[in-house]
């Protein structure tokens, strides 16, 4: 199947881009924000170009989308006209870039142009080495589909894998990756733009120039939902064949001490048994390769299982440091502060003995009612944003409410090993720098606590001498959570955890 290639269109908008930057867009532009031209062609050999901003209310350039060769003067402004220049050095091969202005909530899209862009054919590897804005065309082999709106996915061939982030359709359309027909399988040729989001090497918006459909084809499974239980159990995969040589199964390594094949079933209709072995750890996937070929190319088709298993209990730093994939994790800690880039609010980071992790958007937080310095335990994945961890797909499942009082407050509540308090004082007194005895002190009034530790879930060793670990010292401002008790006729916090201590100065 091939799909109609716009080379006709592509070279009229550079054209434009390159010509009539001065052109009025009115016809385009929104209420909020209007721009002389949504185009901006630089030079090959670098050089700038500007357009004017009239805007009803303050604009701003998405930072994040500005590519490192190009410079963008002012990034922000107030309502009014306003002239934006865009600015880039010489460069070697013609490039592109999308960038959007946002006003009263509205977006602006700025299409940038330096050069005519060349496209030249290229394997994986080269496009993963070359140059960023550089349009590619390559050709692969569709291994697995992210998203069916916009058309995300990953491609790769005998050198590499690369990300295809947004597919156009066959009139250069977004979000109607659906009517393209494109199966894991499939080998498609595609060409658009290469950029960098941390270290996925991906390219954008890209336009379908062919589609070979694979000559074989999951057809269904049974169970649907493709998931093992944690028992173990079988699935059976229906799929089609159109060669005459049959099909091959291809069990990663990784998964052949848990996963293996019962039976296959052959001719153009082939059927294929699994098994699953019980799962005594966290939850798991894997995705099975089945693969034939004509004489003269190999063709491939996959199908992914899950097998659900227990949720595994761990500090935070045995959670930072697990794989990333399907098992579910329960960890338990303070809520230090909230993450002020979540418009939703449900993004939060917690803190235990040995470590802190951003919890993005977990369910239920804004229900619970949770706040900063209490105590929470959430079950989820370990997930990440550029490399760094963090906690998706995540539930709150228990809250322990953490009341900030006084010391004297303290003092008059009754002993409950159930209920928590946040109390601070100067350290008046270190009894046991080992375990973290001391007095905290609050104008006239001392209260003891009973321990000193990092922070939720110390035990044995990791109890001790955290005091001199953090250069805490008497004199310093310290704040402590834990419940109330007396013994031998002495109010304590019994097993004060860490919050938060300011220096004596």
């Amino acid at each position: 199947m091939k799909l109609r290639y716009f080379i006709p269109a592509i070279i009229a908008l550079f054209t434009l881009a390159l010509t009539s930057c001065n052109d009025d867009d009115s016809a385009t532009l929104l209420d909020e924000i209007q721009v002389t031209s949504s185009y901006v062609g630089i030079p090959l050999d670098g050089g700038s170009n500007s357009i004017s901003v009239n805007a009803k209310e303050a604009w701003s350039v998405d930072a994040d989308e500005i590519p490192e060769w190009l410079t963008v003067s002012p990034m922000s402004g107030q309502a009014g006209k306003t002239d934006v220049t865009f600015s880039a050095p010489s460069a070697l091969d013609g490039r592109t870039a999308v960038l959007h202005i946002t006003c009263a909530g509205k977006k602006q899209t700025i299409n940038i142009i330096q050069g005519l862009p060349v496209i030249e054919d290229a394997t994986c590897a080269e496009v993963i080495a070359g140059p960023e804005s550089k349009t590619y065309r390559v050709t692969g082999t569709v291994k697995s589909i992210i998203n069916t709106t916009y058309g995300n996915w990953y491609l790769a061939d005998e050198t590499g894998e690369i990300y295809i982030y947004g597919t156009l359709d066959a009139k250069g359309n977004e979000k109607n990756f659906l009517s393209l027909g494109i199966e894991v399988g499939d080998i498609v040729t595609v060409e658009g733009p290469k950029t960098l989001y941390g270290t996925t090497v991906e390219l954008v918006n890209v336009t379908v120039v062919k589609i070979q459909k694979s000559l074989v084809k999951v057809e269904s499974v049974d169970p649907a939902d493709a998931t093992f239980p944690m028992e173990g159990g079988d699935i059976t995969v229906n799929l089609s064949c159109k060669t005459n040589n049959g099909i091959s199964v291809e069990i990663p390594d990784a998964a052949k001490d848990w996963l293996s094949i019962v039976s296959i079933a052959g001719g153009s209709e082939p059927v294929v048994k699994f098994h699953a072995a019980p799962n005594a750890g966290g939850d798991r996937d894997v995705t099975v390769v089945f693969k034939t070929n004509d004489g003269k190319k190999e063709y491939t088709a996959e199908t992914s299982f899950t097998q659900k298993g227990a949720i595994m209990e761990v500090p935070v730093s045995d959670f930072l440091n697990a794989a990333e994939d399907n098992s579910q994790y329960r960890i338990t800690g303070i809520i230090t502060r909230l993450y002020s880039s979540d418009s939703q609010g449900k993004s939060f980071y917690i803190r235990d003995y040995s470590g802190e992790v951003l919890v993005y958007r977990a369910e239920g937080f804004i229900e619970s009612g949770a706040k900063v310095g209490d105590i929470i335990t959430l079950v989820g994945k370990r997930t990440s944003y550029r490399d760094t961890p963090q906690m998706g797909s995540s539930k709150v499942e228990d809250l322990k409410v953490v009341t900030a009082v006084t010391l004297d407050e303290f003092i008059a509540k009754e002993d409950n090993p159930n209920v928590y308090y946040m109390v601070t004082g100067t350290i008046d007194e270190i009894v046991n720098p080992t375990y973290g005895n001391l007095y905290l002190k609050d104008g006239d009034t001392r209260l003891y606590v009973y321990g000193c530790y990092p922070g939720w879930g110390a035990t044995g060793d990791n109890r001790k001498n955290f005091l001199e670990n953090e250069g805490i010292k008497v004199g310093d401002k310290l704040t402590v959570i834990g419940p109330k008790s007396t013994h031998n006729g002495t109010i304590e916090v019994n097993g004060g955890l860490f919050f938060d201590y300011e220096p004596a100065r």
